[in-house]
């Protein structure tokens, strides 16, 4: 697998000359399996540059298709769709996993920031290519085409929850864990067995302590909560992500620094972290 990030802030855009080295896009990862197949977790603003470079390949000749994985739809998680150019050419086929209780309901969801007061296409019937809407059920692996092995199950975000997903293949794992707010500020039990052994855990960093303090409510996690979590999961790499938009590159610098003083505190000292950062990659 190739992991690549296309966006990894949160809440809203951040662009500008102090968010140039990390990027001010919202949550948005591509990852390309040994087999060839594209799996697009999350649909944030970066899903447009996303979709910009995909129309280069097979998805400008309307020959391209892919899975999308949708954590949950906020709108600093769907708000790309709509600039996403892969979904006007025809012959394209997508298929959206969901949290919902019905594929209508998580077409729907969709459907409604096509609403003409918030969008020129006025419909998702407008769009070119094929898209096929599926729930996903919390706990079981449902497999990929190319082989590719997925498990989700819901983090509590706020008043609500988002998914995370664990993808295997050949033996390797990732796992995507934005928008986690935990209550007690530790995952449960049945969390940390999605995460375990994971070889790449990219898991929501978006406070400092002292900022998460004060912000509690809003369902998210901060540095010192991603490192506990990797550790208690015995993780092998953690992948900070989902940045407060008001934090600078610099900003970002010390967050890392921070979550790495954590971790060897911990006892992850083995654990490897990187700081997400848009337009870079990481292979398993």
């Amino acid at each position: 697998m190739r992991i690549t990030f296309w966006g990894v802030r949160g809440s809203i855009p951040a662009p500008g000359p102090e968010t140039n080295r990390y990027g001010g896009n919202t949550a948005c990862v591509a990852i390309h399996t040994a087999s060839g197949a594209l799996i697009i977790i999350d649909m944030g603003t970066g899903l447009a540059q996303l979709g910009n470079a995909l129309m280069a390949t097979e998805f400008g000749k309307g020959q391209g298709q892919a899975t999308i994985l949708l954590s949950h739809s906020h709108w600093d998680h769907i708000q790309g769709f709509p600039f996403f150019p892969p979904v006007f050419v025809p012959g394209n086929r997508f298929v959206v996993y969901g949290n919902a209780k019905s594929p209508s309901m998580l077409e729907g969801i969709l459907e409604g920031q096509m609403n003409p007061h918030f969008s020129p296409l006025y419909t998702l019937k407008n769009l070119g290519a094929a898209i096929d809407f599926r729930t996903v059920a919390h706990g079981n692996y449902f497999e990929l085409d190319g082989g590719v092995r997925v498990r989700a199950r819901p983090n509590p975000h706020g008043g609500i929850t988002a998914l995370a997903f664990r993808l295997e293949e050949d033996g390797k794992s990732f796992v995507y864990a934005s928008d986690a707010g935990y209550p007690e500020g530790v995952p449960s039990a049945e969390m940390l067995d999605l995460y375990r052994g994971a070889d790449l855990l990219l898991h929501d960093a978006t406070y400092t302590i002292e900022d998460q303090a004060t912000r509690r409510n809003r369902g998210f996690s901060s540095y010192a909560e991603a490192a506990l979590a990797a550790v208690s999961a015995e993780v092998k790499h953690l992948i900070m992500f989902h940045y407060d938009q008001d934090y600078s590159d610099d900003d970002v610098d010390r967050l890392a620094a921070s979550c790495r003083q954590e971790l060897d505190r911990l006892g992850g000292g083995s654990i490897a972290l990187t700081a997400a950062a848009e337009g870079e990659s990481l292979e398993l």
